[in-house]
């Protein structure tokens, strides 16, 4: 009996096989993609932010929400841009400007400052950081064209009345030092246009004669211990930027309204728990932020349309009925806390910024 011999149709075969081949690339295709929609991906990127943060040192616990990592990059990436860009725009205007008419002191070697800096009374600026400097000499009275006092990150326990000398004063910077008060004479200073008094964490109130300051566009007295708006920053008519995040703040002024020129409101981290009405007034308002407070109601016309507000963050509230939709060593180391705060909410507000400036619609955030 003969062998029984097989014989297949090749182009049978062959069809066999590419139909196959083509409903396994299908499948490859339809994987990929489920595979690119589902929580691998979330995993990955918070697996490389947590990589990110400890490679900048940047405590990750500062963006965990609710047992959940922000994968936020962009703001870790902007807040070392903005380091990075300062330091170069600084150096940049510091070249155009002659140095004969500008001061600068930086490094813990210094205690005091030099003996030949009273001579140099045709100063116009003061940049002084991250020194060991506690006290300001009474003779700056003698500075009289004094424009700029930028003394950040020092030791700076108290200013001299002197300061109230200086007439021409356009900016003082005393922020992240250890002051406890702020002298009255500084209210003489009536061309002052900016004033930062944030991160002394024990500044309670500031003196009612800086009512007189009525050039002051710019307050920050964020990171302290206020309990309520200073009357005095109630007063400053031409107020455009206030800062008063970070305090004990139970509360705002019926007559918060006062402040017609009030464009950004910075409130976080303080301990309201309702937001006036009044703040309906401030027609040039665009900008507030009250995150993380105690807030269960706001008033609802915060998220109309009609209201000038661009945009509103309410994060970390607990809000029970929200009617809006999304539109010392251990002192040193507080400071240091609240000065990362501080960069990251202005990444953050930049962020909401150039994101607002892609569309004219209201944004508020609960998240």
């Amino acid at each position: 009996m003969g062998h029984k011999v097989v014989v297949f149709d090749i182009s049978v075969v062959r069809a066999l096989w590419e139909t196959r081949v083509k409903k396994h690339k299908a499948w490859q295709k339809k994987e990929a993609e489920r595979l690119e929609k589902s929580a691998l991906e979330k995993i990955k990127e918070e697996w490389n932010f947590v990589a990110e943060c400890r490679r900048k040192g940047i405590p990750q616990a500062e963006y965990c929400k609710n047992g959940f990592v922000d994968t936020s990059v962009r703001l870790l990436e902007r807040i070392e841009r903005r380091s990075l860009a300062a330091q170069s725009a600084l150096s940049k205007e510091r070249d155009k400007r002659s140095s004969e008419f500008v001061f600068e002191l930086s490094g813990d070697h210094w205690k005091e400052f030099p003996d030949s800096l009273k001579e140099q009374t045709h100063l116009k600026e003061w940049h002084i950081s991250n020194t060991l400097i506690q006290i300001i000499p009474k003779y700056i009275e003698l500075f009289q064209a004094m424009r700029i006092l930028d003394l950040p990150k020092n030791q700076i326990s108290r200013l001299p009345a002197e300061i109230g000398c200086l007439k021409n004063l356009k900016e003082l910077n005393v922020s992240f030092n250890r002051l406890k008060s702020i002298p009255p004479e500084l209210g003489d200073c009536e061309n002052l246009e900016k004033l930062d008094c944030s991160g002394n964490l024990e500044l309670t109130e500031l003196p009612f004669e800086l009512s007189n300051l009525k050039q002051v566009s710019f307050v920050d007295i964020s990171a302290n211990k206020f309990a309520s708006v200073p009357i005095c920053v109630l007063r400053m008519s031409n107020l455009q930027w206030l800062d008063i995040s970070n305090n004990n703040l139970n509360d705002l002024p019926q007559d918060i309204d006062r402040l017609e020129g009030l464009q950004t409101f910075l409130l976080y981290k303080n301990k309201l728990t309702y937001l006036p009405y009044a703040l309906l007034n401030l027609k040039k308002l665009t900008l507030l932020v009250v995150s993380g407070d105690h807030l269960v109601e706001l008033p609802t016309a915060l998220c109309d349309s009609s209201t000038p507000l661009k945009f509103v963050s309410l994060k970390d509230n607990p809000l029970e009925n929200t009617q809006c939709q999304d539109g010392d060593e251990m002192m040193e180391s507080e400071r240091d806390r609240q000065h990362f705060d501080k960069e990251f909410m202005k990444a953050y507000i930049e962020d909401l910024k150039e994101r607002g400036s892609l569309s004219h619609s209201q944004k508020v955030s609960y998240m």
